[in-house]
């Protein structure tokens, strides 16, 4: 596992194909928080697509879903933005702030989704009409699983050469159960099995990501020590970002496909 956008992209594609159940959007959105609401970002949006608008109490993802099959949306798209690298967004816009701001977003047809945690077990789904953007440039799934699989030797590297194993007692079975955490998913039937190897092993490199940008026990990294170390991570977390949206761009044909022939 490794973003609730991650789950509602491939999730909400294999029920907009055919291939699951609304019931299983649901059921797989729970690995993320016990409730999940649906809200539009204005009035208009919302009279149109049938769900509440921000500021009233959310209505269930199975309204959302119902909005994108009337609309005839056929698949969504993960985005993973980060300051800097804003692709895939359509541009300056209220849903290219927030989906940056969250980090995640799905683009489903002419419709931006971005998650936000509002509450202990609460995931609140802000949707946003967005312009139709020109899709990043699809990296193939394997050229993103061999730029993952160096970035994972050098992340590791990265931690020897912070000491990270030397400042945190215990720290092989942390990350043991901290990639045992992200990986914690269900998928639909037909999900391709080299997609789920690079999602695991996105949630891998995560979580020693994680770990490396963690402050030493009682804080004596240095601003500079800390800001050298952040430019340093970057292209890894840069490799786990293209690696988990190949891997849903591939899900999402597959589960098309695997559909078609249903």
């Amino acid at each position: 596992m490794s973003s609730p956008s991650v789950t509602m992209a491939v999730w909400s594609s294999a029920w907009l194909s055919g291939a699951a159940a609304a019931d299983d959007v649901l059921d797989a959105l729970q690995d993320w928080a016990e409730l999940h609401e649906v809200v539009a970002v204005d009035e208009n949006l919302a009279a149109s697509l049938e769900i509440p608008v921000r500021g009233e109490p959310g209505g269930v993802p199975t309204v959302l879903l119902a909005a994108l099959r009337r609309a005839g949306v056929d698949g969504g798209r993960l985005v993973m933005p980060a300051p800097g690298d804003v692709r895939g967004l359509g541009g300056a816009s209220a849903f290219a702030t927030e989906a940056v701001r969250a980090g995640e977003a799905v683009v489903l047809s002419n419709l931006g989704v971005v998650p936000e945690r509002v509450a202990e077990g609460i995931v609140r789904w802000a949707v946003f009409e967005v312009a139709q953007a020109t899709p990043p440039p699809n990296v193939p799934l394997g050229e993103a699983e061999h730029e993952l699989t160096g970035a994972m030797r050098v992340a590791a590297g990265m931690l020897l050469e912070l000491g990270v194993a030397k400042q945190r007692t215990g720290v092989r079975e942390e990350l043991q159960a901290r990639v045992a955490e992200r990986t914690k998913a269900r998928w639909p039937a037909g999900m391709p099995q080299r997609a789920l190897r690079v999602l695991q092993r996105a949630a891998e490199v995560s979580a020693i990501l994680g770990l490396a940008m963690e402050d030493e026990p009682g804080g004596a990294l240095s601003a500079s020590a800390a800001l050298k170390r952040a430019e340093a991570l970057r292209p890894l977390f840069s490799a786990v970002r293209t690696a988990r949206c190949a891997a849903v761009a591939d899900a999402v044909r597959a589960l098309s496909d695997h559909a078609g022939r249903l």
